[in-house]
């Protein structure tokens, strides 16, 4: 690897030689460099995913020689929608964060869906290149807001967009959604780079295990423990299969390097129902139920949180565009969300009041529009 140049903005944060670090503002370092001081680990991270079809499209429509994930990254400086890290040669004395920051992505319809007319362009700077993750997706600049635009079959979409729309009304700090034609769309939550998100893989690389986990987040404060824990119930009431080191993290200053909250709550599109309708209505042996009762028994720690009626779920269900498929002996499939739900958030309720003391407060009537 060269020798580069390590900046946060126009401010040099540190100089990578030889592969090894040279920290100027040791505080303003990325969290997972503060870790593990790996750069090669740190920027491979950063480029998209190589086994994503139209990240291989894209990679052969930019031209990339070498299509590596370091080279993919270094391709454009390193650089990503929702952090203002950014890297460039040692040598280089004029290239500024104004000429490697994202304005415009001609790309996104090669990253989404493959398009043939998006492959016939002259190569130019893309975000997709840093756009990490398994799904199809590209980023679109909408009004000057980066959105996320995620491809998805029906279920998936219904999914995210109805924990979404759960999640808001229980008032978690969750990103939002929105329904764009085919595909559904997550407004970049740093609104372009105003704070920079770290994944938890910066904190607590491997680290599944809820009580590690909360360990690891506690030198940030108890806001963001607290928070955490309620990404977990939220997790366990809504079926989130997939939540792992790099769909959730924190939010830092980008001008002091301080830690500010945990991340919105995002990536739901494998949960609920977008693997299929669950066979049981039992939930004793549930094991995101049950780490996250494991969880509280540990920290000991009274979290209140609102609770929804079953009008309260078929409001939220009526609004959603995507309509789920009759199968597997489910004729309503929206009622039997309703139902399954409705069940979960009660037995959640009782474990955790049983291992310590979850406090719900009692649903009420609410305007959900």
């Amino acid at each position: 690897m060269t020798d580069l140049l390590l900046l946060s903005k126009d401010t040099l944060v540190a100089k990578i030689i030889n592969g090894s670090i040279e920290s100027l503002l040791p505080e303003r370092l990325p969290l997972f460099l503060q870790r593990s001081g790996d750069i090669e680990a740190w920027l491979a991270a950063r480029a998209v995913d190589s086994h994503r079809t139209n990240s291989r499209l894209l990679k052969k429509a930019l031209r990339l020689e070498n299509k590596d994930d370091l080279s993919t990254v270094l391709a454009v400086n390193a650089a990503t929608i929702t952090d203002n890290y950014w890297v460039k040669p040692l040598d280089d004395m004029t290239t500024t964060y104004a000429d490697v920051r994202f304005s415009v992505n001609r790309f996104d319809n090669l990253a989404l869906t493959g398009d043939v007319n998006s492959f016939n362009q002259s190569p130019s700077r893309t975000p997709e290149l840093t756009n990490t993750g398994s799904f199809e997706k590209c980023w679109r600049l909408i009004d000057g807001q980066w959105w996320m635009i995620k491809a998805g079959k029906p279920e998936e979409l219904f999914s995210e967009l109805l924990i979404y729309k759960i999640g808001k009304f229980l008032h978690f700090p969750v990103a939002e959604y929105a329904p764009d034609g085919d595909f559904i769309k997550s407004r970049d939550f740093t609104d372009n780079a105003k704070v920079d998100f770290e994944p938890a893989a910066s904190i607590a690389a491997g680290v599944s295990n809820y009580i590690k986990i909360v360990e690891a987040l506690k030198p940030f404060g108890k806001e963001i423990t607290e928070s955490y824990i309620r990404m977990c119930y939220f997790d366990a009431l809504v079926i989130n299969m997939d939540r792992h080191e790099h769909n959730f993290g924190v939010l830092r200053d980008s001008d002091t390097g301080e830690v500010l909250s945990l991340a919105p709550f995002f990536d739901h599109n494998i949960a609920l129902v977008s693997r299929g309708y669950p066979k049981t209505q039992s939930f004793e042996n549930d094991r995101l139920i049950n780490d996250f009762t494991e969880l509280i028994r540990y920290t000991k720690e009274s979290i209140y949180i609102a609770q929804f009626t079953g009008a309260d779920l078929e409001n939220l269900v009526r609004g959603i565009p995507w309509k789920l498929p009759v199968k597997d002996g489910v004729t309503d499939p929206e009622q039997f969300v309703v139902r399954y739900l409705l069940g979960r958030q009660e037995h959640l309720r009782e474990k955790a009041q049983k291992a310590f003391g979850l406090v719900s407060k009692k649903p009420k009537d609410r305007d959900t529009r």
